[in-house]
C-alpha cells in the first residue's frame, strides 16, 4: 500500500475544538518554541558559514517553517496522530561544509535529487521493510544518545545562569510534584512563564527589531552537479530516513501510536522537493517536537497539539524576519532550559525501552557511538550508532533476534 488509509471520518473542525485542550495547546506551544530557537540557530549558522545572502537565508527559513507547517497540518488531520514535520538538523549541518566548495544552486540540485530518491524508496516500500527490521531497543538507544545533550545542556544552563534556568527548573519540579498542581498549571507552561518573567525583569532582553515585512521566497534554479550528488544525496537520505524519521517513529511507537511509515516516507520525498524550490534542506519527521507533543494528555488527543505546531509554523514562516530576530535575542539559557525540561520524560522512556529487556549490549554500543558524535564520510554518528549496535547484537546477542522473531510471529498469529 503506497499510502496508508486515513483515520475514520468525522473530519469537521468541531472535532478539533473538542480535542484541543490545555495539554495539547501547551505541548504544541513548547514544541514550536523548541523548533524556532535552537534548530533555527543551526540554519542561521550554516547559512552564514556558506556565505548565503540574507534573501536566500530568509527564503530557507520560510521553506523550513511554512511549507513543512502545511505538511504537519495535513498529516495530523488525516491520521489523527501527532505527526510534526520539520527539516533534518544533521542534514543542515552537512550542508555547511558543502557550501564552502559548492554553489548554492548545486546544493539545491542535490536537494531535488534527494527528495526524488526518498520518494522512490517510499513508493517501493523499501523504507517500511528497513524500519521493520530494526530492533526497537537499539533504535531507542540511538534516540537516547541524540536527546541526551538536551539533558546535559539543561544542567549546564542551570550552572551557568542559575537565576533564569534554575528558576525555570524549580517551577517545573514544583508543579510536577503533585498531579493537582500540574492540572491547574502544566509544568512546562509554568517554566515558560517563569522564564519570561525573569527575562523581562532581570535580563536585558531587547531584540533589535528592524522593519517588519512578509517573507519573500527566492527561487534558486538547481544546477545538476555530480560532485554535489555524490557528496550530499546519500548522506541526506540517510539522515532523513534512517536517523531522523527513525527517531520520530520510535518516539511515537513508544507512546502507543502506529505512524504511517509509507505516507511519512513519501511525504518527506515530495515536501523535500517543494522545500528545495525555495532553498530549504530536506524534510523529515521530527523526533524532538513529536516527543514533546506526546509528553502529556490523552493519547487520542495528542494530534491536536500537532495541529497547533503546524499553524504556528505557518505563521512563523510568513513573518520570518520578525520572529527570527526575536528568537536570536532569546538568552541561550532559556532555550536550553526549555529543551531540557521538555526532554526529561522522553529520555526516561528511551532509556527504559533501550536497556530493560533485549539487545542491551547492542543498545549500549549504539548509545556510546551516538553520544561520541563522530561522523564518518559526512554521515552522522547516529546512523553509525545503529550500524555498530545492530552488528554487535547480531554477533553477540543472536538469541535476542530469535526471541524477537518468535514474539513477532506469535503476535501476528493472534486473531484481531
Amino acid at each position: 500500500m503506497l499510502i496508508e488509509p486515513a483515520a475514520q471520518p468525522g473530519s469537521r473542525l468541531g472535532l478539533l475544538r473538542q480535542q484541543l485542550g490545555r495539554n495539547q495547546l501547551v505541548n504544541g506551544l513548547v514544541g514550536f518554541l523548541f523548533s524556532c530557537t535552537g534548530p533555527l540557530a543551526v540554519i542561521l549558522a550554516v547559512g552564514t558559514q556558506g556565505n548565503l545572502t540574507s534573501e536566500q537565508l530568509a527564503s530557507w527559513v520560510f521553506g523550513a517553517f511554512f511549507i513543512n507547517g502545511w505538511l504537519t497540518l495535513w498529516a495530523c488531520w488525516r491520521y489523527r496522530q501527532p505527526l510534526a514535520f520539520y527539516w533534518t538538523i544533521p542534514g543542515a549541518v552537512l550542508v555547511g561544509p558543502a557550501l564552502t566548495h559548492l554553489s548554492f544552486a548545486e546544493v539545491v540540485g542535490a536537494y531535488f535529487v534527494t527528495g526524488a530518491f526518498m520518494l522512490l524508496l517510499g513508493v517501493t516500500g523499501s523504507v517500511r521493510r528497513v524500519m521493520a527490521s530494526l530492533p526497537m531497543p537499539i533504535v531507542m538507544a540511538m534516540v537516547a544518545g541524540v536527546f541526551l545533550r538536551f539533558g546535559t545542556d539543561l544542567v549546564k544552563a542551570v550552572h551557568g545562569d542559575w537565576l533564569l534556568a534554575g528558576s525555570m527548573t524549580l517551577a517545573f519540579l514544583v508543579l510536577s510534584a503533585k498531579s493537582a498542581w500540574g492540572q491547574r498549571l502544566p509544568p512546562m507552561i509554568g517554566a515558560l512563564l517563569v522564564g519570561v518573567v525573569v527575562m523581562v525583569v532581570a535580563r536585558p532582553y531587547t531584540p533589535a527589531f528592524g522593519l517588519v515585512s512578509w517573507a519573500q521566497p527566492v527561487w534558486t534554479a538547481p544546477v545538476w552537479s555530480l560532485p554535489a550528488m555524490f557528496e550530499l544525496v546519500v548522506p541526506l537520505s540517510i539522515t532523513v530516513l534512517v536517523v531522523q524519521n527513525a527517531q520520530g517513529l520510535a518516539v511515537l511507537r513508544a507512546n502507543g501510536h502506529e505512524p504511517p511509515i509509507n505516507a511519512i516516507s513519501n511525504a518527506c520525498g515530495v515536501w523535500s522537493m517543494l522545500g528545495a524550490c525555495v532553498g530549504a534542506v530536506s524534510t523529515c519527521l521530527t523526533g524532538p517536537v513529536n516527543a514533546i507533543l506526546t509528553t502529556s494528555g490523552a493519547q487520542d488527543r495528542q494530534w491536536a497539539g500537532g495541529m497547533v505546531v503546524g499553524v504556528m509554523a505557518i505563521g512563523f514562516g510568513l513573518w520570518a524576519p520578525l520572529f527570527t530576530q526575536a528568537a536570536l535575542a532569546t538568552p541561550p539559557a532559556f532555550i536550553a532550559a526549555m529543551g531540557g525540561l521538555a526532554m526529561l520524560r522522553v529520555l526516561q522512556t528511551a532509556f527504559v525501552a533501550a536497556f530493560s529487556q533485549r539487545f542491551t549490549l547492542g543498545s549500549l554500543v549504539t548509545f556510546l557511538v551516538t553520544v561520541a558524535d563522530v561522523p564518518l564520510w559526512n554521515i552522522s554518528a547516529a546512523f553509525w550508532g545503529l550500524v555498530f549496535g545492530i552488528a554487535t547484537a547480531w554477533w553477540l546477542e543472536r538469541g535476542d533476534f530469535a526471541a524477537a522473531a518468535t514474539n513477532h510471529t506469535t503476535t501476528a498469529a493472534k486473531p484481531k
